[in-house]
């Protein structure tokens, strides 16, 4: 019944994000990164205070992860988009600061730790502390959808102790028949929406006999089409956060290591 619903559901119109929807996304995300600036600019704001206090850090001492949805201040309402902003917090006891980066740059190994959403992943250029890369992503809810993504990222540090990521991405690409010799890209007039942009950061800080890691990620994907609800709306809102506690889980597990 659900290969028969996909089939005879009707292809999306122009899956491309509307241009209004992706000023209001930069926008969004040019605030987001002044704070981050500000933020990053002492050891005592380095990481934003979780829910909960000094309660919320214990949680995090005793392996809890906390995940947070941040309420999308001034980009609530896109015309045909909807903007998702998610943070995740958790505590690695041991781990520093040098061995997170270490394995936050090591891409060829993404696919053995974040498996089994990874499945490809290499560095197409690199100087210093920015670099291009791309990733194959498989997300399982009802149905599987395959992308591909391109990122330009930059490693900064305040200290030895305090350091960040952020990660554009530059193209996301849905991949139809993956592994097979009709692969290909799908179109704009093809394509989804799942997602349309992507943008991760990640803070840490090294204290507490142990490294306190924070990832913020910033989705924009196309509105839920009328009818399509039950296989599109998992994607749009509770894979990217599933999505985002492994990536922590993962990392920490990592570390642990």
């Amino acid at each position: 019944m659900i290969l028969l619903l996909m089939v005879a559901a009707p292809r999306p119109i122009a899956a491309d994000p509307p241009p209004a929807a992706v000023s209001a996304f930069n926008a969004y995300i040019g605030r987001l990164e002044a704070r981050l600036a500000q933020q990053h600019r002492s050891p005592n704001t380095f990481i934003a205070p979780v829910a909960s206090g000094a309660e919320g850090e214990g949680r995090l001492r005793r392996g809890e992860l906390i995940i947070e949805n941040v309420p999308p201040s001034g980009a609530s309402d896109l015309p045909g988009a909807i903007l998702f902003h998610r943070r995740g917090t958790a505590f690695a006891s041991g781990a520093k600061a040098a061995d997170f980066e270490r394995l936050v740059k090591d891409f060829n190994a993404y696919p053995q730790r974040y498996a089994p959403q990874v499945l490809q992943s290499k560095i197409l250029a690199g100087q210093g502390d920015r670099f291009q890369a791309t990733m194959r992503v498989r997300q399982v809810h009802i149905i599987t959808v395959v992308m591909d993504m391109a990122y330009d990222i930059v490693f900064a540090h305040l200290d030895a102790q305090h350091g960040y990521t952020i990660a554009h991405s530059t193209n996301i690409s849905e991949i139809d028949a993956p592994g097979t010799r009709n692969e290909r890209a799908l179109g704009p007039d093809e394509a989804h929406g799942f997602l349309w942009r992507l943008n991760t950061y990640w803070s840490y800080e090294e204290r507490d006999g142990g490294l306190y890691m924070q990832i913020e990620t910033v989705s924009l994907t196309r509105s839920i089409p009328r009818g399509l609800a039950w296989a599109v709306e998992p994607f749009v809102e509770s894979v990217p956060r599933e999505s985002l506690e492994f990536t922590l889980r993962a990392t920490r597990n990592a570390l642990r290591k």
